[in-house]
């Protein structure tokens, strides 16, 4: 049995800006924070995620920080998160700060000054590097490496008044910080145990294996991989559980987290190996907590970026069961279908047609929640929240998004259709359109005008008419999260995969003593018979949660049905 309170918790992630509005100006904020915690506690969940509320330029909605100890004025004061805090702990809430330490913002004092001169005493606390032997600075080609940004364009921006460059893994607005500085590490680390101080309960790191960069002896980075046809290089060799990486996390726990109780320390580390999250998270380390992977969410996502496939259910069972068996006895996961970063699931994985939608959110949700490993719910998921019908690039608000539209046509030679074609499917502003609360204009998210349009759908999908539906989807997550906390086999059970090859099943079984669930997700539109190996030992075996009406015959699924049957074996 685990005494690890994280390992039975379920963790909320607030998109605050997209949440609740409490003062009418189209974003949202703190106050409206405040306002909806009850409707988390009676979701029932055990921690809430904040992104990032810091004073920002805004430029990726927050992830570029000016102000590490301080709150954005669009969200209120520290006295309004002060009081976030105050009455998150008095429903038993823990919250969790998103900590943005890769890069900071362009605006950042820090980098302010290490701009002003090449001689500045924060010179070094970011990536400054001359151009390409032999060429002219701020000429094409002269950039320090080939790397690209993640949101299109070099990975490089030129600076005139200095005549180097300086490295921005994201946007140009977010200039990496150079960890292997050690005043840069003391000043993350002095402001992190401020938070934790001011009764923050721990941290989720962005792209937190990104801060370790490959430097060679002279200073420089070398260049990456060019794939065929772009128009810059995968440079994330050099920098991707780069070589110091264990090394930072360790010392952070040491100067930070050592001698505190009771936190949670979450790694987003995109491009993490199975064999990599387990040293990340052996408690005996002294790393982190557990991890994000993204392998499951790049499973519907071929070689080319511009072309939809089919998710493959068999594909996806495959890394998800990988995961679970390499992280089994040393090491630990999150469990996420949705994110401020990832479409909604519904519309991803499910069916959001309005024959299926709720079905088939409950039924991802079941097969989430009974994997091991802590669950993650997004704003919005427990209600089946679904994608947005954006009609061109100008319903668009993100930054990736765009970059990456021009980037593709201006530079690739994409059609503007074939561009919009997979953003429409896999934007992160799906993702992002305002919480809907109820049927009233703009859903109940803001008496004013959104930041980003409400889903039309909402005056159908919203809280309130939830609340009062027993068989909701928010009801069906309450069920969820309530049976991860009562079952202890649902934590600390023994993961087995069926069915591993079938492509319309999603089945496995959790196994603790004597107690045994079978979990069963039912992929497709129609009924199906499970074929489980010894189906006939099932018989009889208890219900314990069905998003249908319990099978007609045995282990005979519903279109998206989902079942969980529990036995004791002698």
């Amino acid at each position: 049995m685990t005494d690890l309170w994280w390992k039975s918790a379920v963790v909320y992630q607030i998109y605050p800006r997209s949440f609740a509005d409490a003062d009418g100006d189209g974003m949202g904020d703190l106050r409206g924070v405040i306002d909806h915690l009850d409707h988390l506690a009676g979701l029932g969940v055990d921690v809430i995620w904040l992104s990032p509320v810091y004073p920002s330029p805004q430029d990726d909605n927050g992830y570029d920080i000016s102000d590490y100890q301080n709150i954005d004025p669009l969200f209120g004061d520290l006295a309004v998160f002060d009081d976030l805090l105050k009455g998150a702990h008095a429903r038993g809430l823990k919250v969790v700060m998103d900590l943005v330490v890769n890069h900071s913002s362009d605006e950042h004092p820090w980098f302010i000054e290490s701009r002003s001169s090449a001689t500045s005493a924060k010179r070094d606390w970011y990536w400054w590097r001359p151009a390409r032997t032999g060429m002219a600075p701020g000429t094409p080609g002269a950039e320090p490496t080939n790397w690209g940004s993640a949101f299109g364009g070099s990975a490089w921006e030129f600076d005139e008044a200095t005549g180097e460059y300086y490295l921005h893994l994201f946007s140009r607005k977010q200039p990496d910080l150079n960890w292997e500085n050690p005043a840069v590490r003391e000043a993350v680390y002095s402001m992190m145990r401020w938070w934790l101080d001011r009764g923050v309960d721990g941290f989720r790191m962005d792209v937190i294996n990104m801060i370790s960069k490959a430097v060679r002896p002279d200073g420089s980075l070398p260049d990456g991989r060019m794939p065929t046809g772009a128009a810059f290089a995968d440079g994330s060799a050099s920098y991707i559980n780069g070589p110091r990486i264990h090394e930072f996390l360790h010392e952070m726990y040491d100067r930070v987290f050592a001698g505190r109780e009771a936190l949670l320390t979450v790694g987003e580390m995109p491009g993490v190996t199975v064999d990599e999250a387990k040293l990340f998270t052996d408690p005996a380390r002294h790393e982190v907590d557990m991890v994000f992977q993204f392998d499951h969410v790049w499973a519907d996502r071929g070689s080319d970026p511009w072309r939809l496939i089919p998710l493959r259910l068999s594909n996806l069972k495959a890394i998800l069961g990988r995961w679970q068996a390499g992280l089994a006895d040393v090491g630990w996961n999150s469990l996420y279908w949705n994110n401020h970063d990832q479409p909604r699931a519904v519309s991803r994985y499910g069916d959001d047609s309005p024959a299926h939608r709720v079905a088939s959110a409950k039924m991802l949700g079941t097969v989430l929640h009974l994997h091991r490993g802590t669950p993650y719910v997004y704003q919005g998921e427990e209600l089946g929240m679904t994608n947005f019908p954006f009609r061109s690039i100008a319903d668009f608000r993100d930054i990736e998004a765009l970059g990456q539209y021009r980037q593709a046509i201006e530079h690739e030679g994409r059609s503007p259709e074939e561009v919009l074609t997979v953003l429409r499917a896999r934007g992160r502003d799906n993702a992002r359109t305002p919480m809907q609360w109820d049927a009233s204009p703009q859903a109940g998210f803001t008496t004013g005008t959104p930041w980003l349009a409400v889903n039309p759908n909402y005056t159908e999908i919203n809280a309130a008419a939830q609340y009062d539906d027993p068989d909701s989807v928010y009801h069906y997550y309450r069920q969820l999260i309530a049976l991860r906390h009562a079952e202890p086999a649902v934590v600390d059970g023994d993961f087995t995969m069926l069915l591993p090859d079938d492509d319309r099943l999603y089945a496995f079984t959790r196994r603790l003593g004597p107690t045994e669930l079978l979990v069963i997700g039912n992929f497709t539109g129609s009924t199906v018979q499970a074929p489980i190996p010894d189906a006939v030992s099932w018989t009889g075996a208890e219900l314990v949660l069905s998003n249908l009406p319990a099978p007609a015959t045995e282990l005979s699924l519903a279109p998206w049905q989902a079942v969980i049957y529990r036995r004791v074996i002698e």
